[in-house]
């Protein structure tokens, strides 16, 4: 089955060039339909924009503004969304409306650091002195980073890593770990 991906990001996007990668050399059966964002000046825009990629910058302050981000994803045709540095909390109504065909890739191995959001996560990780870390790619549930979890990947905690450093480690983790569950469809 031709997966139909649709990304909601805030950030620079870094696990969809992953993605891209595994679509352009046909390691994965896909296509992104649509690239969307909750700020305008979002990295992830420009980076789908360089690819050609359709993009949609939706402004979160819109009263409609979950019912309008599902129906764009409707329009293109997507069959799942992708969670790529998401600032946003979802409702359930969107939830609800993409019932088991939203994956998120949280950047710690939960249900530890659970909550955090990106740099948060790695400092919060170093600050914990945990000797190892990684990603999870989990179902979208109502309960935040709490949905069943579809994969992990680990990688140490070294003595002299930074935020930064850790967090470059964990990414390329990221990567992989969306590509490995699209192409197992364990969802």
């Amino acid at each position: 089955v031709m997966l139909r991906l649709g990304i909601l990001g805030s950030t620079r996007g870094t696990d969809m060039l992953a993605l891209i990668s595994a679509i352009k050399t046909n390691r994965l059966n896909a296509t992104i339909n649509l690239v969307a964002s909750n700020k305008h000046d979002a990295i992830i825009l420009q980076r789908a924009k360089e690819y050609h990629l359709k993009t949609l910058y939706l402004d979160p302050k819109q009263t409609d503004y979950h019912q309008k981000l599902s129906s764009a994803f409707k329009n293109a045709n997507i069959n799942m969304i992708i969670l790529i540095g998401y600032m946003k909390i979802l409702p359930t109504s969107f939830i609800n409306d993409w019932q088991n065909k939203i994956i998120n890739v949280h950047p710690s191995l939960l249900p530890a650091f659970a909550g955090g959001i990106n740099n948060n996560v790695h400092e919060a990780v170093l600050n914990a002195g945990v000797k190892e870390t990684g990603c999870t790619v989990h179902l979208v549930t109502e309960q935040i980073d709490a949905g069943p979890i579809l994969l992990q990947k680990k990688c140490a905690v070294l003595p002299n890593d930074t935020v930064e450093t850790l967090k470059q480690r964990v990414q390329t983790l990221e990567g992989e770990a969306l590509i490995e569950v699209l192409m197992q469809g364990v969802f």
